[in-house]
Parts: C-alpha cells; structure tokens; sequence
C-alpha cells in the first residue's frame, strides 16, 4: 500500500517545500491549505492529480479540522505521517515593559498551539492505523525554555513552547500502540512569517524541508518500540527543552 502523509501550512514556504518532497518520495499527500488562492501548490496538484489531494484547512477551527478529516478519511483509512506545519508569529516587539496585544497572543496560541493539537487529535484514528504511526510537529528553537535569550516575542516562544509540552503527552499517550512524535526547529527560513520575504535567513524552504524529510527516514529505520520524544533541528542536533 501506498505510504499517505498529511501535511498543514502548505500554502507556500516549508509546508509546500515538504509536499513536494513527500511526492518525489512518492507518498500520496494530503495538504491542507489556507488560502483562498495559492498558486503553487494548485500547479502541483495539476502535476500530481493522482497523488496530492488538496483540502481547505483552517487549523485555528474546530469545524475545518473537522470537514478536513471527513474529506481525507473517504479517501484512505490509515496515514503514516502527520506532519504540523501550519503556524503563525504574532508580535515580535513588544517586551513586558511595552502594551501588549492579549488578543492577538490568544490568536498566536490557537494557530500554534491548539492547531496541531485539533489535528493530532482528530487524526489520531487514521494515524495509529498507519505503518509508521510518526507525528512530526514543527516546533522553533524559540520554545526552548533552556535556551532562552529574548525578551519579548511572547506569543511565539510561549505558544511553541506549549507546543513542545503537548508532543511529549501526545508521544507518552501513543507509545503504547506504537505511535512516537518528533519535534523539530526547521531553521532560519526564508518564509513571509513577518509578511515579507526574510531573504536574509540561512535556509531555502526546500534545504529546510528535505533535512527534515531525511530525519524523518532516518527515525522510522529505527524501531518504535522504546523510542523517545525527541525535540531537535533541521540537522538533527538535540534542543534543550
């Protein structure tokens, strides 16, 4: 049978970078997408018609999440790769000396965190019936609590942060029918988080997006059994939780 992923955020940057490289691993993916419009990802539908399904998703509803499952799960029964992508910065200014945007921190944590854990959840069921059973989440070294050195960026870091505590309850809740999660900091990337090109950052989304695919292949060559949640980089060195 042929090996299924789905992968959130997709409209560009490293979500559409790990579809494409999901399809040249010939995985049949399913991408969630949030826009109304996006071009890439509709070209490389009408290049994979037979192997990428394109679902409208917004990770940020119950009701999204939801619909998403019932499209995918008329489509297959199982799903070897749940890769959360999907997420948003928020205000990277402001310190606790400056006003804060409480609503907008609210909006951050709903994308970020409750997002991946809304698909997690509502996808467990095709997940655990998958060969692999793998959870990738795309966390950030900014949920690094150890390594912390900013002083502001409270909705990002604090929502990845939170993240990274829900992979290692989702890993602990699955381990047992042989599910394991990974959580992983893909780099500087050169995305439009900010709602601009970042051309300055170390990472194409596709240099970003094989590495992660290659620690995903390297992680299911070992076994399941007794593995633990890791939490590292693109390059697979360890982060301090």
């Amino acid at each position: 049978m042929k090996k299924t992923a789905f992968v959130t955020g997709t409209d560009r940057g490293v979500g559409l970078a790990l579809v494409k490289g999901l399809l040249r691993q010939g995985f049949h993916v399913f991408a969630g997408q949030y826009a109304d419009e996006a071009p890439e990802l509709q070209a490389l539908k009408e290049a994979h018609a037979d192997q990428l399904c394109l679902l409208p998703l917004d990770i940020a509803s119950d009701e999204s999440v939801a619909r998403a499952f019932e499209a995918a799960s008329g489509k297959t029964d199982q799903l070897d790769l749940l890769i959360n992508n999907g997420a948003i910065l928020g205000d990277i200014g402001a310190t606790v000396l400056d006003p804060l945007n409480y609503a907008e921190m609210m909006d951050v944590f709903n994308v970020n965190t409750l997002g991946s854990l809304r698909m997690s959840q509502t996808f467990m069921p095709l997940l655990l019936k998958g060969d692999s059973k793998f959870l990738i989440n795309i966390s950030s070294e900014a949920g690094s609590i150890g390594d912390c050195y900013r002083d502001s960026w409270f909705a990002y870091c604090m929502s990845k942060a939170a993240l990274n505590m829900q992979s290692k309850l989702i890993h602990n809740g699955i381990k047992k029918q042989g599910g394991r999660v990974l959580v992983v900091h893909p780099g500087w990337v050169q995305t439009y988080m900010q709602g601009k090109l970042d051309a300055a950052a170390a990472l194409t989304p596709e240099q970003s997006a094989d590495a992660i695919l290659r620690l995903i292949e390297a992680r299911l060559r070992l076994p399941a059994d007794g593995a633990e949640c890791e939490y590292v980089d693109y390059a697979g060195n360890a982060l301090n939780w």
